[in-house]
């Protein structure tokens, strides 16, 4: 035999006598080279050019735009569906999977590939690739993401029959797995099904505008019910955003959704022991906030954009919000000082006066177990009339809402700042870490009015009779207010040490790097006991 690499491998059997194979090395790359060429067409050229003239970039393109140059480790490359009919048409059986790089940091991606079969779920590409894939990155401290584009949820013919439907009905073991690693999901075309189950099990989604995300689609209603919608109306992704806090942000195209999960990481922690990355930045802790005063009006019953006073507080301007659309009167953003993660939960009384809502009762139960969960320090920053009542709030059950709220606060281990900036009345300072709360410092500016319920309110309750008969109604009604609001000030409540002190506003950002410095300790890092780890990601 020759030594070339097209000579006949023998190959010897027990059964005592040898047989000629009639595979050479050479004819075996090109081969494997032949089969990961056709996996990487995607579900044809037909249907590739369909994606592009959607404006949208196929699986394949969205792992190399998201992922550091030539940094994608796929792994099933060769995989192909269960059913031997469609195994012509199931390339990596519609799902992408694989390691790579964001930012020099290790990270799993899986991608739905609507090219294949509308993206629908194969049972080796969704249960056996994706799910084993997750679980192993989850193990060894590796985030995850899903880029989501599936028109149909389940491959039907996977799932039909009592064996297939026992097998698709067993739901993936990573649903129910505890915060351990960042988990973010993106919806990139119209997604039913599956991509929904694991955006809603995610820390964070992300979503492209125009796109959808449903427990089930058109089709499957017009059957089942009779329901006749266009999944626009159904599920848009924009009602997510706005109006269910499903969704955490909308991005104008496919690049600028990649984008955020980039940024978002940059953020994050790669698992749960270990603290976010320090970047580094110029801009000094103790830079003085100088021109505070035209961003917070000293008048309590003036609006301002809490927005404003963010960026004068974070390194560099530069932060990072959360559900921006949903609960309004509400922020839950992650920004950096001396260039660590913190992360804000601040009231905004360009909306709503700043009392939360329903809405943002959940936002900042939700935004709490994230940040408690990878080690990210919560600072409040105060400014609320209470919380927002009514029947319509009575309906969607405030009171269970503000419960949960609080239990997130009371489980959170990270270290908590509290800043009362102006208003902080009744139960809506309670939710925002007010003293007694467990807050590591609790302070307030010389400006904060503290009552159970606004002065102006109050005084209508307490004396409205006695405002009434009086001879100067008007005259009466000033007078109380200014003794309610001698009475509201922060001076009181600091000398009973209520307050750990009564900062200059214009030194808040200062205070707030001293006080996480402090927080620190003696082991030097911020590590939860992650009591949260385990609370619903949508509940």
């Amino acid at each position: 035999m020759t030594q070339k690499n097209e000579r006949k491998l023998a190959v010897g059997l027990d059964i005592g006598f040898k047989v000629e194979s009639t595979v050479t090395m050479e004819g075996a790359i090109r081969e494997l080279a032949n089969r990961k060429r056709k996996a990487r067409n995607h579900g044809g050229e037909k249907q590739v050019a369909k994606q592009h003239a959607l404006g949208r970039l196929t699986a394949r393109e969205r792992i190399e735009k998201l992922l550091d140059p030539g940094s994608f480790w796929e792994i099933g490359q060769l995989n192909k569906g269960e059913n031997p009919e469609m195994a012509d048409r199931t390339a990596a059986d519609g799902r992408p999977c694989g390691f790579g790089l964001i930012q020099g940091r290790r990270v799993l991606v899986t991608a739905d590939d609507v090219t294949v079969l509308g993206g629908s779920d194969g049972l080796i590409g969704c249960q056996r690739k994706h799910e084993q894939a997750h679980i192993y990155a989850t193990e060894k401290g590796y985030p995850t993401i899903f880029l989501g584009d599936n028109l149909g949820g389940l491959r039907l013919p996977d799932g039909m029959g009592s064996i297939g439907m026992s097998r698709s009905a067993a739901m993936p073991l990573f649903l129910r797995r505890p915060r351990i690693t960042p988990r973010i999901a993106t919806i990139m075309g119209d997604c039913f099904g599956e991509p929904s189950w694991i955006a809603s099990a995610s820390d964070v989604v992300f979503a492209v505008k125009g796109t959808c995300m449903g427990a089930a689609g058109p089709r499957i209603l017009k059957i089942a019910i009779g329901e006749e919608i266009t999944p626009h109306d159904l599920a848009a992704s924009e009602f997510r955003f706005r109006d269910t806090g499903e969704i955490d942000a909308l991005a104008e195209n496919d690049i600028q959704c990649l984008e955020l999960v980039r940024e978002f990481l940059s953020y994050m922690p790669a698992h749960h022991l270990e603290e976010p990355p320090v970047v580094s930045s110029d801009d000094p802790v103790s830079r003085r906030i100088d021109d505070i005063g035209k961003i917070v009006p000293d008048q309590l019953n003036r609006a301002y954009d809490m927005h404003r006073l963010l960026k004068k507080i974070v390194d560099d301007g530069k932060y990072f919000p959360l559900k921006s659309e949903f609960g309004k009167s509400l922020i839950t953003c992650l920004g950096r000082i001396g260039g660590r993660t913190v992360g804000f939960i601040a009231n905004n009384p360009m909306f709503d006066a700043g009392a939360p809502t329903v809405a943002s009762c959940e936002k900042a139960a939700s935004f709490i177990c994230l940040c408690d969960s990878f080690n990210i320090p919560l600072v409040f920053l105060i400014d609320v009339p209470g919380m927002f009542p009514g029947s319509a709030a009575e309906k969607q059950k405030l009171p269970g809402k503000i419960v949960n709220w609080l239990e997130t606060e009371q489980l959170a281990t990270v270290p908590k700042i509290s800043i009362t900036l102006r208003k902080a009345y009744g139960m809506g300072w309670n939710v925002m870490m007010s003293p007694g709360e467990g807050a590591d410092f609790t302070v307030a500016w010389p400006i904060a009015s503290i009552s159970f319920v606004d002065p102006v309110i109050g005084i209508e309750l307490v004396h409205g009779s006695k405002i009434a008969e009086a001879g100067d109604p008007r005259g009466e009604r000033e007078k109380l207010r200014q003794l309610w609001s001698t009475e509201t000030a922060p001076w009181k409540a600091a000398e009973h040490h209520y307050f750990d002190d009564i900062i200059d506003p214009r030194d808040t950002r200062k205070f707030i790097a001293e006080a996480l410095d402090i927080a620190r300790g003696k082991k030097g890092r911020l590590i939860s006991e992650h009591k949260l780890q385990y609370w619903p990601t949508t509940f």
